[in-house]
Order: structure tokens, then sequence, then C-alpha cells
């Protein structure tokens, strides 16, 4: 173990921390000196979107000193901004410690004479960003790590119109937290009488607001029968989606039950991810079993959606988050016209690494795109910039995230699944299944398909090899990709957009983001960007061409897969 890990041991060792830390880090030592010094190399990094790590002992990981530290230090710049009369909402999900780290951020805000509303138990994220704006606070936590293994926890930070921090208040917060540089700098406790519990009243309007954004209840009624299964897995979900889903009149709701109970260790997954076809497994075999209409699932925040439904061989499959978006995009566009409730001014939102075929849906109806950044503070952003001007209907990301609506500035998986069985009570009206809608969009807007590769560098050097791999496509972007011709390069770091024929340059209208982009002559579009949370580097690729009739879907499938496979290769990912 180096000198510079071993002063920050000692330090722990001999400074303000409670026994049982002090024992576990001599359990370390013994045991384990390995996972010791990654526990301390370096601090955890309160990123724009607050902190991510391997719950534990040490600088490096999430525990009651790291979320104590962070909290300080985003008190001090929240008092700096709004002065003494400051208000936040903290909630948590059912994560192993979040009502402990829940409860260690309230005490701290609480010292700093900030009052705090703190959910009376676990809530869905896109409640903590509901209850911001109807509680007119300053900020806002919510101890979570989304859908990350059972061993981590996190904290995200929020400002005052409930979405996650943006310039320039992000880097403002990381450096006031960075200034916190000792345990002793924290204000732990003094400030009991500024907490107050909170739940049952909230969630009335939230879930009032949820049911207001259904388009269609006339039909919904018609098909209450619909068969809808659902799995929160182990997760927040279960506190409001069932609910939601009654109240939209929905009366044939099968919960999975073997993943209904909240469970921070999530005993049936690996990983607590609706992304994950093994995640959805037991909710596909009950699907199957139920011969349902439509299978639903959640992560253990609720911030995220899955959606399952029977191809055209009667198999049930998972919908990827792209045609999800999809889904959702096309049925509100398509819905409000249809309902007479279209505005010459809606607007849709979706991000650089999203499947263009929303952008097709959009303009063939009128309305205005705008393609943001990853993450759905970026979202929130523009919805700020147009607010007055335009009417936002919905935002979306291929990471199985949806916001509708907005009454609240982040991912909402509950209100997600709501619109997403309404909508397919909406297509049954029609005699249609949600694939084959899925397949009657790509003959009309063109047949678009995508795919992730994530890739991670575990260990203390996994993020230096991560910067060397952007930094060698930066320096030395590939010319031919599968045969044809890189014409365009977006360096959205560098906030360039290059022809690579032509030489010209253009400047991107977007905020720094690691992240590049490459578009060949035949409209394959390409995209490497490093994770904000994790060691990993995610590379997104997207193909499209047409589908002149259904019956051709297969056959087309097919080759847009084996080419996704042919540039895969040629990249030697």
């Amino acid at each position: 173990m180096n000198a510079a890990i071993q002063d920050k041991v000692n330090a722990w060792l001999n400074g303000n921390f409670d026994q049982a830390t002090k024992d576990e880090i001599k359990r370390l030592q013994k045991e384990k000196p390995d996972e010791l010094a990654d526990a301390f190399y370096r601090n955890l990094e309160f990123g724009t979107g607050g902190l991510r790590g391997i719950m534990g002992v040490g600088t490096n990981r999430m525990n009651k000193y790291t979320v104590g530290m962070a909290t300080q230090g985003y008190a001090n710049y929240l008092k700096q901004c709004f002065g003494d009369n400051v208000k936040v909402a903290i909630a948590h999900d059912s994560r192993n410690n979040s009502r402990f780290f829940a409860e260690t951020a309230a005490n701290v805000f609480a010292a700093n004479g900030i009052k705090v509303f703190l959910f009376e138990d676990m809530r869905p994220t896109p409640e903590l960003s509901f209850a911001i704006r109807t509680l007119g606070c300053k900020g806002g936590v919510v101890c979570t790590a989304s859908h990350n293994p059972k061993e981590y926890n996190g904290y995200k930070a929020y400002w005052d119109d409930g979405s996650q921090l943006v310039p320039p208040h992000d880097k403002n917060v990381i450096k006031e937290v960075d200034k916190i540089a000792s345990v002793d700098d924290v204000k732990w406790n003094g400030g009991e009488q500024n907490i107050s519990i909170t739940g049952k009243e909230l969630d009335e309007k939230y879930m009032e607001m949820v049911k207001g954004l259904s388009v269609f209840p006339e039909i919904i009624e018609k098909h209450k029968d619909l068969k809808i299964v659902y799995t929160s897995i182990h997760g927040t979900g279960i506190k409001m989606v069932p609910q939601v889903l009654d109240r939209f009149g929905f009366k044939n709701v099968h919960i999975v039950k073997e993943q209904a109970v909240p469970d921070g260790n999530f005993p049936t997954v690996a990983f607590p991810n609706p992304e994950e076809s093994e995640a959805m497994s037991l909710g596909l075999n009950l699907a199957e079993q139920l011969d349902a209409d439509i299978l639903c699932g959640t992560d253990p925040d609720a911030d995220r959606i899955a959606i399952g439904v029977k191809d055209n061989h009667d198999k049930w499959v998972l919908m990827n988050g792209n045609q999800t978006a999809v889904l959702a995009f096309n049925y509100l566009i398509e819905a409000r016209k249809t309902k007479g409730i279209a505005k010459e001014n809606d607007m849709v939102i979706t991000t650089i690494v999203t499947t263009p075929m929303i952008d097709a849906i959009a303009a063939a109806n009128g309305v205005n795109c705008y393609r943001v950044l990853t993450g759905f503070k970026w979202i929130a952003e523009m919805i700020r910039q147009k607010e007055g001007k335009e009417n936002y209907i919905i935002g979306g990301e291929e990471s199985f995230g949806l916001m509708i609506g907005d009454k609240i500035r982040d991912k909402d998986g509950v209100s997600a699944v709501a619109l997403l069985c309404e909508m397919a009570a909406y297509e049954k009206e029609k005699g249609r299944s949600l694939y084959e809608k899925m397949i009657d969009l790509y003959v009309q807007y063109g047949f678009y398909k995508e795919h992730l590769i994530s890739i991670t560098k575990k260990g203390m050097d996994g993020q230096q090899q991560i910067a060397a791999m952007m930094e060698g496509y930066r320096k030395n972007p590939p010319s031919v990709i599968n045969g044809s011709q890189v014409v365009m390069l977006m360096d959205y770091e560098k906030q360039v957009k290059k022809n690579l024929q032509s030489g010209g340059e253009w400047k991107l209208d977007l905020p720094k983001s690691n992240v590049l982009q490459f578009v060949t002559d035949d409209m394959t579009v390409i995209s490497a960007r490093p994770s904000g949370t994790e060691p990993k580097i995610k590379f997104y690729f997207s193909v499209n061409t047409t589908l002149d009739k259904a019956e051709d879907f297969e056959k087309v499938n097919k080759k847009l897969d084996e080419k996704i496979k042919a540039v895969i290769a040629d990249m030697k990912l």
C-alpha cells in the first residue's frame, strides 16, 4: 500500500469515526489489504449527479461519512444561493442502508438550519422530483443506486425545479463538497426540530397528477380487463404502480409475487435492472402462463421501465429501450392528435444516443423534436428554455427512461407503466398487438435498429484505460466502418461537428460532454460514451433501412442484425 493511501487509512483510524468503522478497517488490513487499498485510494467523487459507489468503509465508498460530507457541501451551497429560508425533500429506495443514508442526510441538512421533508418510507425517485416542486423546496436528495448491483448505493442531488443539477449549480456544488476536508467540518446533529415526516398526502397528489396524463380514459373503460403483469423487482414501484393502474381503471393486474417484497439483497436477480432479460424472466413466465396483454417492470427506484409483449409467433419478448421510447412517443403524438388536443407548439425531447426514429415520427407529425445530452436533467433544462413558448409532452432516452408531462423533471417509471398500458388498450381497441404496432411504425417511418455494448474496466486503472480509448478515437477517428465512409464526426467534448470529407466544421450548441459520434454515408451512427458513474464505456450503434411491408419484417430484421454485427467486428469491439 502506498504512502498516500496509508495516510488516509491512518486518518480514519485516528479520527472522529465510530468504533465499528475502525474495527472494519483493522479487519481489512489483516484479511483483505487489496480491498482496503481500493476503499481508500481516492475520494468517492461527487459528480454532476451526486454520489454512487460500493457501500463500505473508506473514502472511496458509500458510508455515513461520505454521505455526511457531501450533504454538508450541498447545504452550504443551498444557503449561499437562497439564504436561510431553505427547504429540501429527501427520499430513498429499497436498497440496504438507503434509509440510514437518507436519515443521515436529513440530520445534516437540519443541523444547518434547513427545513427537511423526509418521506416516511421508501418512495419512487420520480415522487421526490414531484415533491420538490409541490412543496416549494430549493433542493432535494434521493438515496438510490438505481439499477446497480446490490453492493452499490448512491445519492442524487436535485435543484428547485425538481431536476438533477445542471450548470452552473452542478460544478458549484462539487466545489463546495470538495471544500469539506474532514468529518469534523460536518454539522451532524442538533436540528432535529427542522425535520418533518411526509408521505400519504404527497402520494395522493402525485397519483392524481399521473392520472391526469391519461389521454383516452374511455378506451381504458372498455378494456379495463386488459391483462397486465407487473414486477417491481424488489423495489419501490410496488408502493405506487398497482395503485396508479387501479386509478387509471385497470382491474386485471397481476403482480409477480416472488419480486413484490422490497429487498435490498434482490434475491431473485443478479442485477435489479429491467433492461436485463434475467431480471424480467419471472415476469415473462407469468405473462406467458396468463396469456397477458403486456408485461411491465420497474427498477428499484422506479424511474426506469421495461415492457414485454408477444411477438408474431406468440413468444414473449422484451422491447428494448429505443423501441419502448418509440412506442411511447408515437402514442402521445398520435393519441393527442386523434383526441383533438394536440397543440401547434407541441414538442418532444430525446438524447443524442437515442434512436433517430423519434425524429422521423415527430417531423412527420409537425412536432418539434430536440436532442440533448444523455440524462434527464438535460431534458428538464430544455423544458426550462422552452417554457412559455412550446408545449412539452414527452421526453425519453434509450436507457429505459420516459418523462411524461412537465409536472416532474426526472424519468418516471410509474407514469410510464400507466401510459404504456393505456397504449396497449388503445391498440387492442384497433385489433392490434403492441408488437404489430411496432412493425407498422417501421413500415411508416423506416426500420431503425439499435444495439448497445458496455465494456467495463475494473480496478484502479480502469478509468485511465477508458480515457486512453476515447483519446485514441479522438486523435485517429476511423475513416471507413464496415465498408462505408465516415462522413461526420461529432465531438461533444470539443463541441465540434466535422465533415471528414470536406473538412468543414460547425459548433455543437450543447454543453461539453465526453461523447464521440461517427456517422457513415449509409447513415449508420456509432456513439462512444464513458459512463459518469461506473468504470464503463458504452458504444451505441444505430442502423436503418426501409421496410416496404410488414410481411418482410423478419427478413429485414435479420439483415439489420447482421449489419450491426459487421460494424462491431470492424471496430474490433
